[in-house]
């Protein structure tokens, strides 16, 4: 089945599990309000994916439970994990079918069964803040209907018949209803699986030779991981190079309940769950001292880090010791702490795949913290790509973005230079818009963006009536010197103003000029300043160096005007047409002057 076929049938299993998931609205109604549904359904349909998950292997896991019951606890929870086939297991004598069996009972056997979980699927429980919600659901007779809606035949979550990925998808879609039954923002929690595989193609493509063979293990870190559909992704893209390839996850999240899902599908497929870990990425570093083959991310952005602030001043203080030494971005917007974070946890061959707003490419002056970790990233030569992406593909908004590729270890041909992408006419409509997102970039889209960013080349590519130009950059062609050009001061009657006899500048009539590194300031100065105002001078001790990648600028196209003539042609046929329709309702005859 190709990738085409494979998303359509995906989508048709997404939307028929995520449909009757919603269902148990229905129950819900009246006790809870529609911004509260998710306390309920989100933790039910974890838990139910747990029960379908371990199903097959009850019989043996309750088994080794008796036969190892006297059996220390960590040998204990081997055999018991080893019975399960999974990282988790549960020991309860109840299932779904046993608990409807004894309805009277429901809310204490519901009860029970939870604490039938080893210890980490507790954890996992305990960020749902699930157990509230039970009391609440049997005080008003509703649990017994909530269990048997999840208990359908049709409702069914066990892995051999909802895939990872599928499971990725329906959690993203009941996650983004509840967003917007909170007037949340869908995007703080996950990323469309389009942007996702692009973002994954481009941080393998320099990769394929390293990803074949034996004993290949790769790790893939996540700060932002929301339900972690893009370690998932990870995971599938590498082992489609190499099925035989072992992949290590790691992962960090602040939304309890996306990081207990995370989780949750982490153990489901067989990854470790002591690598998620929960809490803010800035102020609580959950991984200090870990380096990764691959970081892949998308970081809010035009969020402030006002709650972090603390911590993260104190790591910026230690310097080269600390996560942030290089600089702090302005208070309102965190989205490059981020960028930071994710080079410090890469290896010295590591790559990054990160995604930014428009604001990461040129705010803050020259000196300011955005300049100087832009000018950090540049100067080192780990910024390989910056790729804009189509506006209106994300969930929640229709902003420009923008996916930085950061490389610690460039390829020969790309060192020194910068490839920009503009793929931002590189999509297709869909058919039926999901929130703001309205376009999205199919396969055959991501296989030209792709073939941009191999092909390392300045030119345009076409796919039908879609775009995207590729064009190639000097690290050197986004820095600049920032001078301060003084003019002396002045008496009434003209004359310089001198105190220890030092010319002293006139305020008012100081400017700035932003000279590209590529220029000598003295050369530019003569060449550009002098000669309108010969009596300036350069400030040396305020010059600055700063970086900004304007990106708009550097691929507008010029689009010469209409001619005057043709325009008056246009108005006048439009006069013209505005007149028959005149005539035709009032059964005048109008005449146009010349």
């Amino acid at each position: 089945m190709n990738e085409s076929k494979r998303n359509t049938q995906t989508t048709i299993n997404v939307q028929q599990q995520a449909n009757l998931i919603w269902n148990v609205a229905d129950i819900l109604r009246g006790l809870y309000k529609p911004h509260e549904y998710g306390k309920i359904i989100l933790p039910m349909t974890v838990i139910k994916r747990l029960h379908d998950t371990l199903l097959p292997t009850r019989d043996k896991v309750l088994k080794a439970a008796e036969q190892h019951k006297d059996m220390n606890v960590t040998m204990r929870n081997r055999f018991l994990e080893k019975a399960s086939g999974y990282a988790f297991y549960n020991t309860s004598l109840f299932t779904f079918d046993t608990l409807l069996a004894d309805p009277d009972n429901i809310e204490e056997n519901l009860r029970a069964y939870l604490n039938g979980f080893s210890d980490n699927m507790q954890d996992i429980l305990a960020n749902f803040k699930f157990d509230i919600e039970i009391s609440t659901m049997a005080t008003n007779d509703a649990l017994f209907y909530v269990i048997q809606e999840f208990n359908k035949k049709e409702s069914y979550l066990g892995p051999d018949k909802v895939t990872s990925t599928d499971m990725g998808y329906i959690f993203e879609e009941l996650v983004r209803k509840f967003s917007e039954s909170y007037n949340e923002e869908a995007g703080a929690h996950f990323t469309s699986r389009d942007i996702i595989y692009l973002m994954t193609d481009i941080l393998l493509a320099e990769d394929r030779d390293l990803l074949v063979g034996t004993d290949v293990v790769k790790t893939v870190y996540d700060q932002t991981m929301g339900t972690s559909q893009m370690l998932s992704a990870m995971i599938e893209r590498i082992q489609s190079f190499n099925a035989d390839a072992e992949v290590r996850t790691f992962g960090q999240e602040l939304n309890p309940e996306t990081y207990a899902i995370a989780k949750a599908d982490t153990m489901i497929r067989g990854g470790d769950p002591d690598n998620m870990a929960l809490g803010s990425t800035l102020s609580n570093d959950g991984f200090p001292g870990y380096t990764f083959d691959y970081c892949i991310s998308n970081p809010p952005f035009g969020i402030d880090w006002k709650k972090d602030k603390n911590a993260v001043q104190a790591e910026h203080e230690l310097g080269d010791q600390g996560r942030f030494g290089v600089g702090l971005p302005k208070i309102s917007d965190g989205q490059l702490l981020f960028q930071l974070n994710g080079i410090s946890k890469l290896k010295d061959n590591g790559r990054m795949a990160i995604i930014h707003n428009g604001s990461a490419l040129f705010s803050g002056a020259a000196g300011s913290g955005e300049s100087e970790i832009r000018r950090f990233v540049i100067e080192n030569d780990w910024l390989d790509a910056i790729i804009q992406l189509p506006n209106d593909v994300f969930y929640n908004t229709g902003i420009s973005t923008y996916v930085w590729i950061i490389d610690k270890d460039k390829k020969r041909h790309r060192q020194g230079r910068v490839q920009l992408i503009d793929a931002s006419h590189m999509y297709e409509n869909r058919r039926k818009n999901i929130g703001s997102k309205r376009v999205d970039i199919t396969e055959e889209c991501r296989n030209v963006i792709v073939q941009a960013y191999g092909d390392f080349l300045n030119k345009e590519y076409n796919f039908g009536d879609s775009t995207a130009e590729s064009k190639i950059f000097d690290n050197l062609d986004f820095g600049f010197n920032k001078v301060t050009i003084e003019s002396p001061l002045k008496d009434e009657a003209g004359n310089i103003v001198l105190k220890n006899k030092k010319i002293q500048p006139d305020t008012s009539l100081r400017d700035t000029e932003d000279i590209p590194l590529t220029e000598a300031i003295e050369a530019y100065f003569e060449r550009e300043i002098k000669p309108f105002n010969p009596e300036a001078w350069i400030d040396k001790s305020k010059t600055k160096v700063g970086y900004e990648i304007p990106f708009t600028r550097l691929f507008y196209k010029y689009i010469i005007p209409e001619r005057t003539e043709s325009i008056a042609l246009k108005i006048k046929a439009l006069e013209e047409s505005i007149v028959r329709s005149f005539e035709k309702l009032s059964g005048q005859d109008v005449k146009v002057d010349e």
